[in-house]
This record gives structure tokens, C-alpha cells and sequence, in this order.
């Protein structure tokens, strides 16, 4: 089967959830003998790499925009892409869903993951929140295969549209880190820190995060792991409220992710939208006790082998943290549920054995 993948900034994943979702899926399914191409963004993916981890790489513009990034992009690569003879395309995010039908007039089926509800993100004024709406509704009705990543979303498209979706979850099995140099670098002893990792932006709360953190006695750190091009404020305001104990490290990627993930002490996951966070299935696949915030995508991944809190509730996060950070026996009780779940439910062969089927069912 030769593939495309469209709609992610690109591989090697250094971005978000999105990008680290194509380099594992895109790869195993390369290694299966597939040829997959991964459409990228210059600005995100060195534009002289033409392949990686068997995938090859076309990187192409997009319009330096909060609101016209992703889309700009995605129609680039549909008209790079519909040239080009592909069996099938993997196109991601439902915001690229009006640029299905390009794909198909090139007699290019066409499977569509849509991510979550991404109209709910604050970041979107009335306009965005307006596109994305007519995008779930394109999404529901153009793809020859609709993939929804979580039951929550796969019952939300079955309701609103009348539209039947492929579940399939994201992995959590991830490779262990290769050493402990960048805990050393940064001074950090292993499982005596605190754990997030997001894109600061307002949906993923960041600075709620780093608030309760600041109510929370102790000389334990937070690691807070992001940033974002399109929310400086927010990223400057984080900065502005983090005490002594808080490190801002800016992204990280790869092996010194890992090393961050592998040896913290506890994850905190603090997002409100979306369907299955890779993030956070890649912190309970690692064995962590994982600190949620309790919404209905997040509950049905992490359930009862994490911690649910909410920020305007009697269950705050720093009441939550500060109920078990102490408590050796519970962490790893905690671990040991989330690493047996991900083994249950999210391995990343799993996945690619569904996007297979799915994909070459429709060629």
C-alpha cells in the first residue's frame, strides 16, 4: 500500500500529540512493508530530511497563522499528494476535512481521524469555533473512513450526525530513555519531581497548573514541559506566576522527554479538550501515577488507575497532589494500574494493526 499522511506538522515528531501519532503509526506500518510518506511544515521539519524511520518525507509551506497554519498547509499537500498515485490517505485533525474531496477526485480514498472537539479550545474566537463546527459536519459526511480516537467522540459523531466511526486509540508503549543525562543537567533526582508536559495554551491550563502548584507545600519541583508559537502571553504569564520550585524547560523531544517521563514522580495532565491525550497514555504506559483532570475523554482512559481533579471543585489539584505525593505505597500502586491498562488497551502494534485494516480496506 503506498500512503500518505496529511495534516500534522511532521516527523520527526517535535510538535504535539498529532506528530508523535504519525511517527509511530507511519513507521510501524514502514517497517510492515508499506510505503508511507509523511507530509510536513517547514518551519517544524528540516526541509533537506527526505526520509525517516523508513518513511519519506515531503515538507512543504504553510501561512505563518494561528488561524490559517494547519489549513494552508493541508491544501498544499492535498494537491502535492492527489499527483502522486497514492492507494490511500490518512488525513489529520477535522479542520482539513473540506480538503477530502481533493483527495478523492484524485481517486484517493480517504480516511479522516478528527481528533476531539476542537471548537471547544478557548483559544478559538466565534469565527474558528464557526469553521470548526462546519468541519465536523463536512467530517461526518466526505471521508470514505471517519476515525474518532476516543468512545466520548465516537458517540458525539454517532449523535449529532448520524455518522458511524472506526475507535481507535492512540499507543502508550514507549521505548525507555537511554540514560539520565538530562535529569543531571537540570539537577533533577529521579521520582522527586512533578511532571507536565503540554503545549501552553489555555485549553491545557498551564498557569492553573502552576497556581495550585504554588499552594502545595514542599520543596518537590514541577516540571512544566511546552510552550507555544500562537500563546506567548500565556507562556509569559506562566512564567510571571511559577515560584523557586517550578522548571520551565521549553518542548522537549525524543530521549530527554523520556528520560523526564520515566523518572518523574507523578504526571499531572491538566488538558480539557480532546479525545485520547498521547501524552497522557504515554505517562501511564511508562508506569506513572497520572493526576487528571476530570472530563469524560480523560476518565475513559485513565478511569481508576489515576486521580481526577478539577480546578473550580472541592477535588482541587493541590488537594490532590498533596494527598498522595508523600505516599510511596499509592504511587506505585498507581503505576502499576496504569501500565497494566495501557497493556490492555493502548499498544501502539494494536493500532497499527486497525489503521492497517482500515486503510487497506478502502484501496
Amino acid at each position: 500500500m503506498k500512503l500518505a499522511i496529511i495534516g500534522t506538522r511532521g516527523v520527526p515528531a517535535n510538535y504535539g500529540g498529532f506528530e508523535t501519532f504519525a511517527e509511530e503509526l507511519g513507521r510501524r506500518l514502514a517497517e510492515r512493508g508499506h510505503e508511507v510518506t509523511v507530509y510536513g511544515r517547514r518551519g517544524f521539519i528540516d526541509p533537506t530530511l527526505e526520509e525517516y524511520r523508513g518513511m519519506r518525507l515531503v515538507v512543504l509551506p504553510s501561512l505563518n497563522s494561528k488561524h490559517l497554519e494547519t489549513v494552508s498547509n493541508t491544501f498544499a499537500a492535498s494537491l502535492h499528494a492527489a499527483k502522486r498515485g497514492f492507494d490511500a490517505a490518512l488525513v489529520c485533525n477535522a479542520a482539513n476535512a473540506p480538503f477530502v474531496r481533493l483527495l478523492q477526485l484524485a481517486g484517493i480514498p480517504v480516511a479522516l481521524n478528527v481528533d476531539g472537539l476542537e471548537r471547544k479550545r478557548r483559544k478559538w474566537g466565534l469565527a474558528g469555533r464557526t469553521y470548526y463546527r462546519i468541519c465536523e459536519r463536512l467530517a461526518a459526511r466526505l471521508p470514505d473512513a471517519l476515525i474518532t480516537d476516543a468512545e466520548v467522540i465516537r458517540r458525539y459523531y454517532r449523535r449529532a450526525y448520524k455518522a458511524a466511526s472506526e475507535m481507535i486509540v492512540y499507543g502508550g508503549d514507549l521505548e525507555p530513555p537511554l540514560g539520565t543525562t538530562v535529569l543531571e543537567e537540570m539537577s533533577l533526582e529521579p521520582e522527586e519531581y512533578l511532571l507536565y508536559v503540554s503545549r501552553f495554551e489555555p485549553e491545557n491550563n498551564p498557569d492553573r497548573v502552576v497556581e495550585a502548584f504554588s499552594r502545595v507545600p514542599g520543596t518537590r519541583r514541577l516540571v512544566m514541559v511546552g510552550g507555544a508559537p500562537y500563546s506567548r502571553g500565556l507562556t509569559r504569564r506562566v512564567s510571571e506566576i511559577a515560584d523557586e520550585r517550578v522548571m520551565l524547560p521549553g518542548p522537549v523531544y525524543g530521549d530527554a522527554y523520556r528520560q523526564l517521563l520515566f523518572n518523574c514522580r507523578a504526571y499531572i495532565h491538566a488538558t480539557e479538550v480532546g479525545g485520547t491525550h498521547p501524552a497522557l497514555v504515554e505517562a501511564m504506559g511508562a508506569g506513572r501515577p497520572v493526576l487528571y483532570y476530570d472530563t469524560p475523554e480523560n476518565r475513559e482512559v485513565a478511569g481508576s488507575a489515576g486521580r481526577r481533579f478539577r480546578f473550580d471543585r472541592d477535588v482541587s489539584l493541590e488537594d490532590t497532589v498533596a494527598a498522595v505525593i508523600e505516599d510511596t505505597e499509592v504511587l506505585a500502586e498507581m503505576g502499576r494500574r496504569s501500565k497494566r491498562l495501557v497493556g490492555e488497551r493502548y499498544l501502539w502494534n494494536d493500532v497499527a494493526d486497525a489503521y492497517e485494516r482500515v486503510l487497506e480496506g478502502l484501496c
